[in-house]
């Protein structure tokens, strides 16, 4: 029987969240410590836990089905390799696992626009995808090649500026640094290898991405019930963002009273909650929802 091989960051920022998201799909894998490839028995699979950037590679040349892996990565490599004409497609955007890649300069240092790097020395892990927003722009900058803690390069006047990957911008403030330019917007995307692949291997892709579906629609739906009168009904389906219809159904002992339930496709928050029982709704219970399948 054939199996699937699916790429993913043996460890880093995105290999947790992954593999509870896989896990939610009903693949579990038994992962070994310093172990290349992990076995599923629970579905016809295996993982391959790699370096994020050789990602994209073992995916071009067909030595993995699928792959996790940020955006920025992807990129990097697809305009490293433009001349070998590195078709990767990206058949899912997973919505986590979510950064920017921007440019960042000390804090005293004075920047009013991206023509204040001209001539300056840029320190990156991403020089392609610098060097393609820098000639956008009409800038002449360096870009510098760093492995690691390119944040520490300005202190070390190895680098006028930065270049690097940035979620809550903690280390940057940590690292006397600034943010003045955001220039890619990344997050995980699942691709697949442009080799031909079997027709066993199509249905089961298939399967997977129904099960991906049902998962991360889930996240952010939810699954309310509540008490409401009939003349009401009108006003709370204006209030609940439904992915349907919501089912009514009579309430015992009660002739103007019916029980709501609807899915929504938008968080609950309070102030929903409050604008319901203002429109007569009482008894709200909101659940979360751990697959949706549509």
């Amino acid at each position: 029987m054939e199996k699937l091989t699916i790429a993913i960051q043996k460890s880093g920022r995105l290999t947790d969240k992954t593999l509870n998201i896989l896990s939610q799909c009903g693949l579990e894998f038994h992962i070994k410590k310093d172990v290349l490839f992990a076995s599923c028995a629970s579905y016809p699979a295996e993982l391959m836990l790699v370096r994020d950037d050789d990602i994209p590679a073992y995916i071009a040349n067909g030595t993995c089905d699928l792959g996790f892996v940020g955006e920025n990565v992807l990129e990097e490599k697809v305009l490293k390799n433009n001349n070998y004409d590195l078709d990767i497609p990206i058949i899912k955007k997973m919505n986590y696992g979510k950064c920017r890649l921007s440019i960042a300069v000390p804090k005293e240092q004075y920047f009013e626009s991206v023509k204040d790097l001209e001539g300056k020395v840029i320190a990156t892990s991403y020089p392609n995808i610098l060097n393609d927003f820098l000639k956008a722009q009409g800038v002449d900058a360096k870009a510098t090649m760093i492995n690691g803690a390119v944040e520490i390069t300005p202190k070390l006047n190895v680098a006028d500026a930065i270049c690097d990957i940035v979620s809550t911008g903690g280390t940057l403030k940590a690292n006397g640094l600034k943010e003045v330019a955001q220039i890619y917007q990344s997050e995980c995307v699942l691709v697949e290898s442009p080799k031909s692949i079997c027709d066993e291997k199509r249905k089961m892709i298939d399967q997977l991405l129904q099960r991906l579906d049902g998962v991360l629609s889930a996240q952010n739906t939810k699954y309310v019930m509540m008490n409401a009168s009939k003349a009401s009904l009108d006003k709370i389906k204006e209030i609940l963002p439904g992915a349907e219809e919501p089912s009514i159904m009579p309430l015992a002992q009660s002739s103007d009273k019916v029980a709501v339930h609807i899915v929504c496709k938008e968080e609950v928050f309070w102030k929903t909650i409050e604008q319901l029982k203002a429109a007569g709704a009482s008894s709200i219970l909101v659940l979360p929802i751990e697959k949706y399948i549509q």
